[in-house]
């Protein structure tokens, strides 16, 4: 019953979501019509009969009520039609969020894990070993996460592509070297372009992971059921792991959740500092011309991913602590 409750609200999340992804673009003013008509006014006189065509081209030449409307809209997501992307046409939006998802899942992705494992990995130790030298360097981690993102990635980008020239300073592979295929010299290649990038993403984020779980240790290590395990005699490695961590880390996987929902987003601001081309840049792209369709789309497939992933985590969390399922 657990299961089935979690699967009909998410289900019923998604259709909200789903719902006002469609009504809120047709209440904000203007449209891709009178957007892409303005770029074709500035290189001379655009006709009616342009107007007819481009309204015929992108799907908006219709006299359909806001009902008969939101039903096609529900069968064009069916059948994966989410319209044409003014910002990159003739492409379909679903053919540009394809092509610009696995960048930011490489990118994004994997610095969400590996920023995740690392923080609540060195907060266990530090909130079990208190004093530390460990203990004493999460203050400096805190600063560095207080920084903006888009100053610290100017900050690598001078120091270590500029200066240095460790890294490259902007784009997601050299087009001079390789294409774009499932070989080692691209994703080689790739994934050196990804590296700066994915530097400050974990920099400026692993500190709110290593302080949580730092502060959730201390807080478990003073449990009646830790000290009966001391007093039981068991090794502290299994009191660490599976006494204290174990509930400790519980807050911080709620929060990986929400993280991992928000990693199809992008990192909007790092990769437009970087040029990188994921989900956070093409949206750029697409606020900047009015490309609604576009826009749409991505909120659509960012909602979308929100919601799997905490329906996933709330799977999880009622694995982990069964508490969880008895109260719901």
């Amino acid at each position: 019953m657990y299961v089935i409750r979690k699967l009909a609200f998410y289900l019923v999340a998604a259709w909200a979501a789903i719902t006002l992804n469609f009504f809120i673009p047709r209440a904000l003013p203007g449209s891709p019509v009178d957007a892409m008509l303005a770029k074709l006014a500035l290189r001379g006189p655009v006709s009616a009969s342009t107007r007819k065509s481009i309204e015929l081209m992108l799907g908006t030449d219709t006299h359909q009520s806001l009902g008969a409307q939101y039903v096609s809209y529900l069968k064009g997501l069916l059948s994966g039609d989410l319209g044409v992307s003014v910002t990159y046409f003739p492409e379909h939006v679903s053919t540009v969020i394809a092509d610009s998802i696995p960048w930011t899942l490489w990118l994004v992705g994997m610095s969400t894990v590996i920023t995740f494992i690392l923080g609540v990995g060195l907060g266990m130790l530090a909130g079990w070993k208190r004093g530390s030298w460990l203990d004493a360097i999460i203050p400096s981690t805190t600063m560095l996460q207080s920084i903006p993102y888009f100053w610290l990635a100017l900050i690598f980008v001078y120091i270590f592509a500029v200066n240095l020239g460790w890294f490259p300073i902007s784009g997601g592979y050299d087009p001079n070297l390789v294409r774009p295929a499932w070989d080692w010299p691209f994703i080689a290649n790739a994934t050196y372009y990804a590296i700066l990038p994915a530097i400050t993403i974990v920099i400026s984020s692993i500190g709110g992971w290593l302080l949580g779980m730092r502060n959730m240790m201390v807080s478990t290590l003073s449990e009646d059921y830790v000290l009966t395990s001391e007093a039981k005699g068991l090794s502290p490695m299994r009191i660490m792991i599976t006494y204290a961590a174990r509930n400790a880390v519980l807050p911080s996987i709620s929060g990986f959740a929400i993280s991992l929902g928000f990693v199809v987003s992008g990192s909007i601001v790092v990769e437009t500092v970087f040029s990188y081309p994921g989900i956070g840049f093409t949206m750029l792209q697409a606020v900047q011309n009015n490309d609604y369709a576009l826009m749409q789309g991505l909120f659509l497939v960012i909602t979308l991913s929100v919601l799997c992933a905490n329906l996933l985590v709330d799977l999880l969390y009622g694995f982990i602590d069964p508490r969880t399922r008895v109260s719901s």
